[in-house]
């Protein structure tokens, strides 16, 4: 698991020997996982205990962040 940002009180990872579809796993209070739609707008997957509010706060950190987060998944995993 590798730490890529950490914003408004979440932690954003992803995990070096994870699957398609690219996606982060976004950590605080719980977790919710969340798609990389390349060209598009990131995607709730998977909710684990997190608050709407922090689910809110995680969709626009990665949204914010997309192509970076994108682009590093991309290296990781081809």
């Amino acid at each position: 698991m590798i730490t890529i940002l950490r914003a408004s009180g979440l932690r954003v990872v992803i995990y070096q020997f994870d699957h398609p579809p690219p996606h982060v796993h976004v950590q605080g209070d719980g977790e919710v996982k969340i798609e990389l739609v390349s060209g598009g707008t990131p995607r709730v997957i998977e909710v684990r205990g997190m608050k709407a509010g922090d689910i809110r706060k995680a969709l626009d950190a990665v949204a914010d962040n997309h192509d970076m987060l994108l682009g590093i998944w991309s290296d990781l995993h081809g």
